[in-house]
């Protein structure tokens, strides 16, 4: 990898913005980071087996799109310090904060054991990632205390 990012990383993340933009996937990912909160893998099953569901579409496309993206960095097309900053890739530490406690699971009752691999890997694969996903991980186990209090009183 580069030492410093390159005007050809820069291209390739406002890109990546451009494509976050277009209308299906702008409904998909507000489904997925608002109102999608899975604490099991079973539940994250029940979307990912609900075919031809609008939520199991949008599930797919949230998370391969991530998956590629995080792909374009383990391949080195992309700057991994770059594309780790807040501003490139917050979104996919939080899907992935979503489902991480429960990965190990999924991917046995998916009989998938590279399912999530990717963004795993990049999620994982450097200190600044680390840090980011555990901060990240806290604030998601948080949300679902907060959600879990609202169900209750309802």
């Amino acid at each position: 990898m580069a030492k410093k990012a390159t005007a050809h990383d820069a291209q390739l993340i406002l890109k990546l913005y451009e494509l976050r933009r277009e209308a299906e996937m702008r409904k998909a990912r507000h489904w997925f980071t608002a109102e999608f909160w899975p604490e099991t893998a079973d539940d994250f099953l029940k979307v990912a087996n609900a075919f031809p569901s609008q939520e199991n579409s949008w599930l797919r496309q949230v998370s391969s799109y991530w998956d590629m993206a995080a792909s374009l960095v383990l391949q080195g097309a992309l700057h991994e310090e770059l594309f780790v900053q807040p501003g490139c890739s917050a979104e996919m530490f939080f899907i992935f904060a979503k489902i991480h406690p429960f990965l190990k699971e999924l991917r046995q009752k998916m009989n998938n054991p590279s399912s999530w691999s990717n963004i795993e890997k990049v999620a994982t694969g450097s200190k600044a990632a680390r840090k980011r996903l555990e901060l990240v991980s806290k604030n998601v186990a948080n949300r679902r205390k907060t959600l879990a209090k609202s169900a209750k009183k309802s």
